[in-house]
């Protein structure tokens, strides 16, 4: 269901309460599933069930004036989970968390300094946009730029920021570039006219920077004629169908790991490499929860010879958030002055626990949090983190 949340922002209580969500919200039940699951419930003055407990009684405001917004991740624990299938981190979390950006008197630098590189250079780490299609020529495979090369293709890929310019990024761009050339996929990329989509499908609460990006990269997009989008990051498959749709973007969008197992019969012949490995998958909430996408990646995984895929405690929608997600990249300073648990360090300690050699993921955000949780638990030499197109590339090897 997509929820269109410029329709109701900036309206009334009494406006909010008269559209369907709002009708929705006000069956809450109070039973604390929201907040229970949350995994930030415990530091928050107002988690999920209160701030509806607030809205019911026309006090919202008290939820505007405190920082308990800050440390909401969207990791749409608590929608999945909701007895009444109210749209908490689509709407409410999200019109909240607006408001307290723009009553707090400052927030986080690390915040501050993403959301203000992505205004200055499309990508929130304030690289040179000039050069977010140089890991191109790094690939041993070819990769079509439509800005030098702007025929119709099939499938425009979008890369995204962590992918074009995080050297792990990079490896997982050069694997997946692999990957599709060898399915003889007609496949193109914006190059340096991309720009970040947005994260979780309104960036970082910041719906004027969120719009500017995605009347941005639709203007860029229409000047060229592709059939399907395909991304790496869960966070740009939420922006593209949560968010761009409300503005008329209509192309089919998925994730480039269920559009690979599109591609089974032609890929399985190619995955001749034995790897013996034991390899513990993490569910990205985006691609999990929010977009249903939880056996595809492990088929994939198990389709590679000498894999054995062990569960961890916490698997498909009961998955523990990396802490990445709804700014979540930029405030681990922020978490840590409040005393805050780090989830990716809660998550590979479960991850550990399963004696796995390998830990898979399908986002690129995943890769540098996980890896560094590791070097903090002492643990990057007992584990590995790996993208799954990583272990596909490196079975085509054989």
């Amino acid at each position: 269901m997509i929820v269109d949340i410029d329709s109701i922002r900036g309206v009334t209580l009494d406006t909010i309460y008269n559209t369907p969500e709002g009708k929705l919200i006000q069956t809450c039940l109070q039973c604390g599933t929201c907040s229970g699951t949350c995994p930030f419930g415990e530091y928050m003055e107002y988690p999920p069930r209160r701030i509806i407990k607030l809205l019911q009684l026309g006090l919202i405001d008290k939820a505007f004036d405190t920082d308990s917004m800050l440390k909401c991740v969207n990791c749409y624990a608590c929608m999945a989970k909701c007895p009444r299938e109210i749209h908490l981190t689509e709407v409410l979390l999200q019109l909240v968390k607006e408001q307290t950006v723009i009553r707090l008197p400052a927030l986080p630098v690390e915040l501050q300094k993403a959301l203000e590189n992505n205004y200055r250079y499309g990508n929130p780490m304030g690289e040179s946009g000039r050069k977010r299609a140089n890991w191109v020529s790094t690939s041993p495979y070819p990769v079509r730029i439509l800005s030098t090369e702007p025929e119709p293709v099939d499938i425009l890929w979008f890369v995204e920021s962590y992918p074009a310019y995080h050297p792990r990024g990079q490896d997982t761009c050069r694997a997946i570039a692999k990957i599709l050339n060898a399915l003889e996929v007609d496949f193109a990329i914006l190059g340096n006219e991309e720009k970040s989509a947005g994260e979780c499908g309104l960036l970082s609460w910041e719906s004027g920077l969120a719009e500017a990006l995605v009347d941005y990269n639709m203007a860029i997009m229409t000047k060229y004629k592709f059939n399907r989008l395909i991304t790496s990051d869960p966070h740009a498959l939420d922006a593209f169908n949560f968010r761009y749709k409300m503005y008329g973007f209509y192309k089919e969008i998925t994730h480039v790991v269920p559009f690979i197992t599109e591609y089974f019969d032609k890929l399985r012949p190619m995955l001749t490499k034995k790897l013996g490995y034991s390899v513990t998958y993490h569910d990205s909430c985006c691609l999990g929860r929010h977009n249903g996408y939880y056996e595809q990646p492990r088929e994939l995984l198990k389709a590679i010879p000498g894999i054995k895929l062990v569960e961890m405690v916490h698997n498909r929608v009961n998955t523990i958030c990396c802490g990445g997600g709804g700014g979540g990249m930029w405030l681990d300073t922020y978490f840590k002055s409040q005393d805050m648990e780090r989830l990716s360090e809660r998550r590979i300690q479960e991850a550990i626990d399963t004696g796995s050699d390998i830990l898979a993921v399908a986002c690129p955000y995943e890769i540098p949090r996980f890896e560094d949780a590791l070097k903090v638990a002492g643990y990057e030499k007992k584990m590995v983190v790996k993208d799954i197109v990583e272990l596909i590339s490196e079975s085509m090897e054989g």
